[in-house]
């Protein structure tokens, strides 16, 4: 029987124990992405035979369970696991935020079993570091032209990575200021904004990494990210005034130089379904679209 429990921030270091050595490039199996977005996700865990389990709640509120990461048991005897507390709670078994690796082992060990559905929305976009901080490239020239005329518009700019309390609250007050000014409809952003902020506020326990964009003193943009495993950096956040041409484009080369260059690839997430978020990821050239998907019992 699986025992299941809300994460808190004083669960970091077992559910980071879990995670170490894990073979996964998805930004889901990061703490600090786990316990920002609970607000809307729910997340839960628990460690069974030495596996990390984690099961959360959908937009519908439907319940799902994530590939489980380690300890001795098969992906069938864990899945078994999972499948069985469905059961026990009434709910229907579903897997979510399944990559297509995730989905072979799963197919492998319970061929016939499941059904698998892809979830453009969720793919991850992953590029090589070198690209992102080189730019270079015919494919690639409009970035370098966006952070020339950048550095023509503001040559007193600066980049320095978040170290100290001064910083974060800078960061926390530019994020207001962005949130403020910031078109989101229906709110669909509400959850992004409660996650950044609270990365912010539990920075040095999360151990995350910063970088900041100042101008005239002010920070006009800023990230935030951690290591994802031993040859992949995450990007969870990059906030930037949309109305100062290049901010973004800078911010991102940037933050990639300074903060993850040791990195071979660099994870900057899913678009959400946002098809400008869609259309300004693709614009960098991933070098791999994480697809992710859905895994359900056939009926």
């Amino acid at each position: 029987m699986l025992n299941f429990k809300p994460i808190t921030l004083a669960d970091r270091d077992t559910i980071c124990e879990a995670l170490a050595g894990h073979p996964y490039r998805a930004c889901d199996f990061t703490f600090a992405n786990l316990y920002a977005w609970n607000a809307k996700f729910k997340t839960q865990y628990t460690i069974a035979d030495g596996t990390l389990f984690l099961r959360f709640r959908g937009a519908c509120t439907n319940m799902f369970y994530m590939m489980p990461v380690g300890g001795q048991l098969t992906v069938k005897q864990a899945v078994e696991k999972m499948m069985a507390d469905a059961a026990n709670n009434g709910v229907a078994f579903s897997m979510k935020a399944i990559t297509d690796r995730m989905w072979q082992k799963i197919e492998t060990e319970m061929p016939g079993l499941f059904d698998y559905t892809h979830e453009r929305e969720n793919d991850e976009y992953i590029y090589l570091t070198e690209k992102l901080i080189t730019l270079s490239g015919k494919k690639l020239q409009s970035k370098r032209n966006h952070i020339n005329r950048f550095k023509a518009d503001n040559p007193d700019w600066e980049y320095s990575s978040v170290t100290t309390q001064k910083d974060l609250d800078e960061c926390l007050e530019m994020l207001n200021k962005w949130d403020d000014v910031h078109d989101d409809p229906g709110n669909s952003l509400e959850y992004d904004y409660i996650a950044t902020k609270l990365m912010l506020q539990n920075f040095n326990p999360l151990e995350l990494k910063g970088g900041a964009i100042r101008v005239n003193g002010q920070i006009i943009a800023f990230s935030l990210g951690e290591p994802l495993n031993e040859d992949t950096f995450v990007v969870h956040v990059e906030k930037a005034y949309s109305h100062i041409n290049g901010a973004y484009t800078i911010m991102n080369q940037q933050f990639a130089m300074h903060e993850a260059s040791e990195y071979k690839y660099i994870n900057r997430e899913e678009d959400m379904g946002l098809e400008s978020l869609r259309k300004a990821k693709l614009s960098y050239q991933p070098e791999l679209i994480l697809q992710e998907g859905i895994v359900k019992l056939k009926a």
